[in-house]
């Protein structure tokens, strides 16, 4: 297989001495959506910028697509978007400019370009804003456009470095849909976020970085499975006066129409379901009470940080 991304023995020291990277190996799919996380310092942004030809790496190989960042940097530089934390664009351009002028960086006519910018900035709820002056948009709206000019050259791998933040709810969950669609339609993504309830909503296979190694690399949902107990907050159709005995799990009442359910690995949801409706009680809704990848994440980074001292 021909991978969209493989890294072997990469390493990184800065001037000063700064070990970032210790020698991390790493191979990502064609077309999927992978989640590369870990806390501050751990490695993450310097992978990322030596990925996109930002930062020189000191050794390993790097490959994308099956081409040698050594020997075909320009070729790897035109299949990858990159979508950074800070706004970098030129704040004073209109916002169809901003993606019209990245594509000429890539060669587009500028006729292709317009088309392009057209076609994204619709996708992206922009299009009415498209001959605002850029430094007017929102927080949201300039991610969005972000994204946009990331794309308009059509690159078959998207990085996203915290794509969301300072994103409010109903804008993240407009752009969680936007890439997943992109993605379904055969674009590699590489996400690194904080907020680890996206990386569980959107990515297939995961990379924790810890300390300039990889301390995980695993499909999400066997990850997910480790997890020995969950909480449910279960939302109920009426006031529960006593709570019923659910032989399946410890449960309790929170407020008048609230349960949490501890359920341990192998315990269904479903038995506890069946309890209460012998009870007259219909669950409307429901939500984990924590995030189970921020636990996982938490546990590996203290082994990881014990293990190294």
């Amino acid at each position: 297989m021909t991978f969209a991304v493989e890294i072997f023995r990469l390493k990184k020291t800065y001037a000063g001495g700064v070990e970032a990277l210790k020698g991390i190996d790493l191979t990502i799919e064609p077309g999927d959506f992978f989640a590369l996380l870990g806390p501050n310092g751990a490695g993450k942004s310097t992978t990322i910028s030596i990925l996109c030809s930002l930062v020189n790496k000191s050794e390993g190989v790097v490959k994308v697509f099956g081409h040698d960042l050594d020997t075909e940097r320009n070729w790897v530089k035109m299949q990858i978007g990159v979508v950074p934390q800070e706004f970098n664009f030129n704040q004073f351009e209109p916002v169809e400019e901003v993606v019209i002028n990245q594509g000429g960086f890539y060669g587009l006519t500028r006729q292709k370009a317009r088309a392009r910018s057209a076609l994204l900035l619709k996708q992206l709820g922009l299009w009415d804003k498209r001959k605002t002056m850029s430094r007017q948009l929102s927080g949201g709206m300039k991610r969005r456009l972000m994204i946009a000019r990331a794309l308009v050259h059509e690159p078959r791998l998207l990085i996203l470095d915290e794509p969301t933040a300072g994103v409010d709810i109903e804008l993240r969950r407009g752009m969680w849909q936007f890439l997943s669609d992109i993605n379904a339609a055969g674009t590699t993504i590489i996400l690194t976020t904080h907020y680890l309830e996206e990386a569980e909503q959107l990515c297939r296979n995961i990379a924790i970085i810890n300390e300039g190694r990889i301390i995980k690399h695993t499909n999400m949902r066997d990850l997910l499975n480790t997890v020995a107990q969950e909480t449910f907050v279960l939302y109920c159709n009426r006031p529960i006066g006593s709570m019923p005995i659910i032989p399946a799990a410890d449960a309790r009442i929170i407020e008048p129409f609230v349960l949490e359910v501890d359920l341990v690995q192998g315990q269904s949801l479903s038995d506890v379901f069946e309890v209460l409706r012998g009870h007259g009680i219909e669950v409307l809704r429901m939500k984990n009470k924590t995030n189970r990848l921020e636990e996982l994440f938490l546990k590996l980074v203290n082994q990881s940080n014990e293990a190294s001292q």
